[in-house]
């Protein structure tokens, strides 16, 4: 029994180092995490995190205030530091933590973060009285190269459309052209040169010539 109690102990103690190591080589909590382009069903969350931090991705808590609704978001493989949150109740109180997520694991969860969605008439007001907010500037600019790129992807869909109905126009009339020539070659008229049809041992079409026949008296 008293030669059990050294074993023991350095598998506590080794158990207890590698503990150590791990919660070492976690990453460091997000800091800065705030919300913005608040409306009725949606949100941005965003954070930074500390230099230097080997972070592959993030995971988020989002549950109502209530408590009525929790949800976990979980992105891996992303240098990303932001989050649109969908899907919310409108004129509601959420909470949000965000946590980084390492080779070695998770962070520690960050502070919590309250914000409550807008309703549908406050959304429309926001747009109109914030126009100076970045967060709202950032979005009509999103919004602008949105409309851009379809009108140039439906102006390259019209060109092609053009092309393809000014093609299918030459090939008809070169179609036609061959169809009327070759109509032609075939009503076209024997030639001076051509042998002449026989019938009846006589050549078709030509009058026959009579015959002289001289009568002497005597």
């Amino acid at each position: 029994m008293s030669a059990l109690l050294p074993a023991l102990s350095c598998l506590l103690l080794l158990f207890c180092c590698h503990i150590c190591l791990s919660q070492a080589n976690r990453p460091a909590a997000p800091v800065n995490v705030s919300v913005s382009h608040l409306r009725a069903n949606s949100a941005t969350v965003s954070w930074n995190v500390q230099e230097g931090e080997a972070v592959i991705g993030y995971a988020i808590s989002q549950q109502r205030q209530d408590g009525l609704m929790q949800r976990f978001i979980r992105e891996i493989n992303t240098t990303s530091r932001a989050c649109v949150l969908w899907d919310l109740d409108e004129n509601t109180d959420y909470i949000i933590q965000v946590q980084s997520i390492g080779l070695h694991g998770e962070s520690q969860a960050s502070k919590r973060v309250h914000f409550r969605t807008l309703e549908k008439s406050d959304h429309f007001q926001s747009n109109m009285v914030a126009q100076g907010d970045p967060s709202v500037e950032g979005l009509d600019i999103s919004r602008h190269l949105q409309t851009g790129e379809m009108l140039i992807i439906t102006t390259v869909l019209l060109m092609w459309a053009a092309v393809i109905a000014l093609f299918c126009r030459q090939y008809e009339i070169i179609k036609d052209n061959d169809s009327n020539n070759h109509s032609k070659e075939k009503t076209k008229p024997l030639s001076v040169h051509s042998t002449p049809d026989y019938h009846n041992g006589g050549l078709l079409g030509n009058k026959r010539t009579p015959s002289a026949v001289s009568i002497i008296k005597v």
